[in-house]
């Protein structure tokens, strides 16, 4: 399954700095079919965590969280930069390589004790999605897995989300 996707992920060198090697999805995104099959097949694992919720962090979160929701029959809810989202929110300060960031989400988004699996294009570092799973609970939603289209295994951005299950399509170890 892994090459079946892989060969839709564009590697761009020196994006977007130097030295790193950009895993870009557009690609897959662009063929209907494949893009359909992917969110298919993160469906039919998340399926078995018995979400009610998806949760994703913009922007292309939202290009996986939100079809996943979708395909599931459950609702989306957006975690965005702050002063992006109109209504009421919490949010959570988080580390970069080079200092701080902050993300929010509406303060009645996520209803307490419910089942939440968040959702993302890429794992790496894994602080992003901390940021996000600390927002879920801050609101009292039990965060029940994470799923992506892609890992970068070397940067240990699962460990971040303790023991949670995580599922991915595509893992990089390079």
């Amino acid at each position: 399954m892994d090459d079946q996707y892989r060969t839709w992920i564009r590697d761009i060198p020196d994006f977007p700095k130097q030295g790193i090697l950009f895993r870009d999805i557009t690609p897959l995104l662009g063929n209907g079919s494949v893009y359909r099959e992917a969110i298919r097949t993160l469906a039919d694992k998340v399926e078995e965590w018995k979400p009610e919720l998806v949760v994703g962090p913009e922007a292309r979160g939202y290009v996986v969280g939100a079809p996943l929701a979708v395909t599931l029959g459950l609702g989306f809810v957006p975690v965005r930069k702050p002063g992006k989202l109109p209504y009421k929110t919490v949010s959570v300060e988080y580390a970069l390589e080079y200092g701080t960031d902050r993300l929010e989400i509406h303060e009645d988004a996520v209803r307490p004790g419910q089942r939440v699996v968040l959702a993302d294009d890429l794992l790496a570092t894994g602080g992003t999605m901390r940021a996000t799973m600390d927002l879920v609970e801050k609101l009292g939603g039990v965060v029940v897995g994470a799923a992506f289209l892609i890992e970068l295994k070397q940067l240990g951005g699962r460990d971040r989300l303790g023991d949670i299950p995580v599922y991915t399509l595509v893992q990089f170890d390079d």
